[in-house]
């Protein structure tokens, strides 16, 4: 009897996926034991995978092997639960499990006809995030790689609508010689934005800047006069001190003078889930469309970002896609809500996330890392150390005396690897900037990392 080679290759398939699986499983099992950042050997031992394209095929074991060996001890433990660096999440293991089941299926989530089961998660897990954020249940959006690009779509719809308005098709006839549109932006306004407004064609330094008080939120008696060509950038969540912009004056201004606000809700949106932190959000439900990650607070893993619109026919006008051999059917098609067409199935993992914790686990997840926040906070004040900002949510800034010597505790503690925090500026003053953002991380890891910390602060003080 002839083998068959269709078995040969399963069964090699399926012996390659236990072999990657095992990999995979250890690096977790063994990542709370390790330092944060990678050692400089591992660092350098990356340069083993430089070499010329190979001339003839390796075997797929030897391919994973490599990788795991090279790629693991080379990377940063975001999974773990003391990286405070980026506000980068954890995976939830729902969220991880969900990945390798979505990889095996190798979904391409751009119509409902190519992946029914891509279309239809996209569609009942959009429901449950404007139900978690408060937003109107008939709002339209769409799944992309990250707030980022969830800004510049958003920031492309506002475009189109307000254009609409004033007479000119900018899908048909682009922005040579269409109407201006004033954009307004708080002082603190997050990099992404400008980043998103530079894809827009707006530009980064054409834009009102409005002033902001002292934790970095918008004064809304320094907006200027608006109009219904005006688009207003507000934040929840501001990257260095979480602090939330007065959303509810700044949208009942902007909606007196038919501007149209747009949310950079990145990750200080989720507080929403919280009854203790509701109240930071209130207002932002009024906005006209809004940006979020899910790989922040959500914990869903890279790369997840959301994209919310509540008028959905713009959405879909300005990104729609046509050609004859892609047919839409009666029912929402996700490649008319994003930039992409072709991606990934995004939805998948998402919804695994949300239907794991469900409303309560994402609110004490919020509520949990939060804590460990206000903890960092007063253990490091306690020590002497100032900090830099009123902690409302997730985000502290300390600093540790000159900004020399803040400077080298922060690069001190990252060498030393218990922890990873990283450095920024705030209002002239250099400082460490925690982000508690991981469901992995215990009140362990918080007295470990602190012990760390004030170790080296010491001793850099000392010196």
């Amino acid at each position: 009897m002839r083998p068959n080679p269709n078995m040969y290759a399963q069964s090699r398939r399926s012996g390659l996926l236990a072999l990657a699986a095992e990999r995979a499983q250890r690096y977790i099992r063994d990542v709370t034991e390790r330092n944060v950042a990678p050692s400089n050997a591992a660092v350098a031992a990356l340069a083993e995978f430089r070499e010329p394209f190979p001339a003839s095929p390796s075997a797929p074991e030897e391919v994973i092997a490599k990788l795991d060996k090279l790629g693991s001890a080379a990377t940063v433990t975001t999974t773990g639960g003391r990286y405070f660096g980026f506000v980068n999440g954890g995976m939830l293991p729902a969220a991880l499990a969900a990945n390798w089941l979505a990889g095996a299926w190798n979904q391409n989530a751009a119509l409902r006809v190519m992946s029914p089961v891509a279309a239809e998660l996209e569609e009942v897990v959009l429901g449950w995030v404007c139900e978690a954020l408060g937003l109107p249940a008939d709002c339209a959006g769409g799944f992309v790689t990250c707030a980022t690009m969830a800004n510049f779509t958003a920031l492309s719809t506002a475009r189109h609508a307000i254009l609409a308005r004033a007479g000119w098709n900018v899908t048909e006839d682009g922005m040579f010689g269409a109407p201006p549109i004033e954009v307004v932006v708080g002082a603190e306004v997050h990099a992404s934005i400008l980043k998103a407004l530079s894809l827009a064609g707006f530009g980064r330094k054409r834009v009102t800047i409005v002033e902001t008080d002292g934790q970095g939120r918008m004064r809304p008696d320094k907006l200027p006069r608006l109009s219904e060509r005006s688009i207003v950038c507000i934040q929840a969540g501001n990257v260095n001190t979480g602090a939330f912009d007065p959303a509810g004056e700044i949208c009942r201004v902007a909606k007196e003078q038919g501007a149209w606000v747009h949310v950079d809700g990145a990750f200080g949106l989720w507080a929403r889930v919280s009854p203790k932190y509701e109240h930071l959000t209130g207002g932002f439900g009024n906005a006209d469309s809004w940006a979020t990650d899910a790989h922040k607070w959500p914990n869903v893993g890279y790369d997840s970002g959301v994209v919310v619109v509540r008028d959905g026919a713009a959405l879909r006008e300005s990104m729609g896609i046509t050609a004859a051999y892609l047919e839409a059917g009666a029912r929402r098609e996700p490649m008319h809500h994003t930039p992409e067409a072709s991606r990934r199935a995004r939805g998948v993992e998402l919804w695994a996330a949300l239907k794991s914790l469900g409303r309560s686990g994402l609110c004490a997840l919020v509520e949990r890392t939060c804590s460990h926040a206000q903890r960092f906070a007063a253990r490091l004040r306690e020590e002497g150390f100032e900090i830099l900002n009123e902690v409302v949510i997730n985000q502290v800034l300390v600093s540790f005396g000159s900004p020399d010597v803040t400077r080298e505790v922060i690069r001190r503690i990252q060498e030393d690897g218990t922890c990873w925090c990283g450095g920024t500026i705030w209002h002239g003053k250099t400082a460490m900037r925690i982000s508690v953002s991981s469901w992995a991380t215990t009140e362990p890891d918080v007295e470990r990392s602190l012990t760390a910390m004030i170790r080296i602060a010491r001793e850099c003080r000392a010196a």
